[in-house]
């Protein structure tokens, strides 16, 4: 019987990771800026802004939630922690928030409001809550002892 051989990240797919995640997040809190603008002085510049951040968003967010999905279920048990797993559904469930979000944009730009602007909260503060998890998640496993790593 072979021995179980512990499964690696990619590190081409952490990098990947690593340098596309951000993206998404600060369109989506540009999408929230725009929307609060919007919804205080109703100029259409700051709707339609909006809802091409909301959209450009969308398809920046497409990689590497994809190398995360890989990454939290193919990835090996040993390997994922819990609090990547919670930073997988929160940010699912924020980008589901930011696809209703975009249907919203493209209403009427006086229908939008005020439904724009708490479904960008609600995916700043999921996606928020996500990179929060990640740093603690890297926080604990770079200052662990040596003999606590192995």
């Amino acid at each position: 019987m072979k021995p179980i051989r512990p499964r690696y990240r990619s590190r081409l797919a952490t990098a990947l990771f690593e340098w596309l995640n951000p993206i998404p997040y600060g369109l989506f809190v540009g999408t929230l800026i725009f929307d609060i603008i919007y919804a205080i002085n109703a100029v259409i510049f700051w709707a339609k802004g909006a809802a091409w951040l909301v959209t450009v968003g969308l398809l920046f967010a497409i990689i590497p939630r994809f190398i995360n999905l890989g990454h939290v279920w193919f990835g090996g048990r040993g390997t994922v922690t819990s609090l990547e797993r919670t930073d997988f559904w929160l940010n699912l469930l924020g980008i589901i928030a930011a696809v209703v979000n975009a249907f919203v944009h493209s209403r009427d730009a006086y229908a939008m409001v005020p439904l724009s602007v708490i479904l960008s909260i609600v995916t700043v503060v999921l996606l928020s809550a996500g990179q929060v998890m990640l740093a603690f998640d890297k926080f604990n496993r770079f200052n662990l002892p040596e003999a606590v790593r192995e």
